[in-house]
């Protein structure tokens, strides 16, 4: 089996690598080469299999088709740019998330055989005039280009499955917290951001206030989502590629009471409250009340609390001096 994961130098890309490379096969298909593509070197994890990494635009037509070639049989398309950026630079949005998942369908589509393609979506797909818990059958308004460029992505999953092009599946991710690393340009940056850096020793900025409240998930719950996406048979997803994952609702003094209970006070007295208000607009227009039923009904795991997602970055992530 030949595997592709494009955005493989982001986190949810290294962490999938780093499993495949542990569990040595997909689904129960031997792993026979892992390609990991980014705008960036990405790290190679040791694998009993190939690995190679490459460099490039998602974009390029090109490139694109040497990537995902020959025998591919499955590409996780995890490449993208982030929400603020992509609402700030408008044509890089466009041409990143949405032209470059139309040239990953394209590449797949000239495959002898459909390739598996699990496509990282995102919940910013909703808003506008919605109802007070988002459903499954909420129909998409999103609010921002970043959000409409996932949406159009989506449909074009859906569209080029239906053709028999791709076997494709969008998994609509929540907020995922807490994000190893560094802050990035994201909206929701921050929500990691006073969780790590208090636990890591350093301060953090809160620029909301603890009122505010997001839909949320682990990047242990993403990365297994994306595995189970893969191992589910196409019929399980019927004539709506897209599920929206299951999350949890939190306010962030929630998260800052969880990690009170997790770590001690002193990490939380590393949090400065310093209210942004364009952050702060932002997120009181997202949506944090989901009723996802499809996703659980299909298998898809859910965090248990704040209090757990907190102790897995220990676990798994957290840098220590």
């Amino acid at each position: 089996m030949r595997v592709v994961i494009t955005g493989g130098a982001g986190f949810v890309g290294r962490k999938l690598a780093e499993r495949l490379a542990k569990d040595g096969q997909l689904s129960g298909e031997t792993i026979e080469e892992l390609v990991l593509f980014d705008v960036v070197e990405p790290a190679l994890p040791d694998a009993p299999f190939r690995v190679a990494s490459r460099v490039g635009d998602i974009s390029d037509p090109a490139q694109i088709a040497a990537l995902i070639g020959g025998q591919t049989h499955t590409v996780f398309h995890l490449a993208a740019i982030v929400s603020g950026q992509a609402e700030a630079e408008f044509d890089t949005g466009m041409r990143i998330n949405l032209d470059g998942t139309r040239t990953v369908l394209e590449a797949c589509r000239k495959l002898a055989r459909p390739a598996k393609l699990i496509f990282s979506s995102s919940v910013a797909v909703f808003g506008g005039e919605v109802p007070p818990v988002i459903q499954d059958d909420t129909a998409l308004n999103p609010q921002t280009s970043y959000g409409a460029q996932k949406a159009a992505s989506e449909l074009l999953v859906t569209d080029y499955s239906r053709k028999g092009f791709v076997d494709g599946r969008a998994l609509r991710l929540p907020t995922v917290v807490v994000r190893p690393g560094k802050p990035n340009r994201a909206a929701s940056t921050f929500a990691s951001s006073i969780i790590r850096e208090p636990l890591q020793g350093d301060s953090a900025i809160c620029p909301v206030g603890p009122e505010a409240r997001m839909w949320i998930a682990s990047p242990r719950a993403v990365l297994e989502s994306l595995l189970h996406a893969h191992r589910l048979p196409a019929e399980a997803y019927g004539m709506n590629r897209a599920v929206t994952l299951p999350g949890l609702t939190v306010s962030i003094g929630e998260m800052v009471a969880a990690l009170e209970r997790v770590a001690g006070r002193a990490p939380v007295e590393r949090i400065v409250w310093q209210k942004d208000p364009t952050i702060d607009r932002i997120v009181a227009g997202w949506c944090a009340d989901f009723n996802a039923v499809r996703g659980p009904a299909m298998g898809f795991p859910t965090d248990s609390s704040m209090d757990a997602i907190i102790q897995a970055f220990i676990e798994d992530d957290m840098v220590t001096a």
